[in-house]
């Protein structure tokens, strides 16, 4: 477990570099052994979750980011699925909608944030904003800020001030409770071309694919160095970065999945302990309920 927690955790004070982070890594483990591991990897984490949920004094949200066909429903679906639904909740958010754009880049996420005792996970996040619109600049002016009148407005001192908004955001949040996960589904340019290909030929999959996820793909080394800046600029001791080799699929859900569970050990969740009275108060209840058996 610490093995991938060390080999993957990019936080204060790393310098991450995208091609020193392979694709298809999968260390020590074997695809015929993973799905036995991550039943195992579930149950102990659904069993944290029920702690999480009735000690109720933190919240966890898992951020997705990943370029397309990198996999983030299949991991969200595989990794999320031996929670209990009560205490989880997913929002994938799409492009902004016009209420959205008439409020700050942060406003929508922070909407959409877990309650104390609950499991958050973001498909798609605040990052889109350091990511999208850093390769789609124009997409700023939509925002209507103050100052930023054109494309050219739109300078390094800009994008330091938004990563900074983030920085403070998640710190806040972190501060208050919130314990934060932010993963990088980190495919290769090779195997998105072979999930994108699937995807054409297979009919029943074909509505997974987009003409606009070419558009996009022609654009790979833009984000590339999107992502590298921002996960730079963002990585903290409070709201660490993992980068997780998404090529195959079997070993993403496995490393999602151990680092969920270190990080629900970490914060040394207890169940809540009632005091004297009401625990008078229950053996009165259980010597009655005893009586009229």
């Amino acid at each position: 477990m610490d093995n991938i927690i060390k080999k993957f955790k990019i936080s204060s004070g790393d310098k991450f570099k995208i091609k020193n982070h392979p694709t298809d890594d999968s260390g020590d483990y074997k695809k015929e052994e993973a799905e036995l591991i991550l039943a195992q990897l579930k149950s102990r984490i659904s069993k944290l979750q029920e702690a999480l949920y009735a000690e109720h004094r933190h919240a966890m949200l898992i951020i997705f980011q990943a370029m397309d066909a990198a996999g983030k429903d299949s991991a969200i679906a595989h990794t999320m699925s031996g929670l209990n639904p009560q205490g989880c909740q997913v929002y994938s958010f799409k492009q902004p909608s016009k209420e959205e754009l008439d409020h700050d880049f942060l406003w929508r996420h922070y909407r959409a944030l877990p309650e104390n005792g609950r499991i958050g996970i973001h498909n798609r996040s605040h990052y889109e904003d350091v990511l999208v619109c850093k390769v789609h600049p124009e997409t700023v002016l939509l925002q209507h800020l103050p100052g930023i009148d054109d494309v050219k407005d739109i300078d390094d001192k800009f994008w330091e001030k938004r990563y900074n908004s983030i920085r403070y955001f998640e710190e806040h949040l972190s501060d208050n409770g919130t314990v934060i996960i932010k993963i990088f589904l980190n495919a290769s340019k090779e195997e998105q071309k072979e999930r994108f290909l699937a995807r054409i030929e297979d009919p029943d999959k074909n509505w997974k694919f987009s003409s606009a996820d070419m558009a996009e793909r022609e654009r790979w080394g833009e984000y590339m160095d999107a992502y590298e800046d921002a996960i730079n600029a963002t990585a903290t001791d409070k709201a660490p970065w993992y980068v997780i080799p998404a090529d195959k699929k079997w070993f993403t859900r496995i490393a999602i999945s151990t680092i969920m569970l270190q990080v629900l050990e970490d914060m040394n969740l207890k169940y809540p302990v009632l005091p004297d009275e009401e625990l008078k108060e229950l053996e009165k209840v259980k010597r009655k309920l005893n009586r009229k058996s």
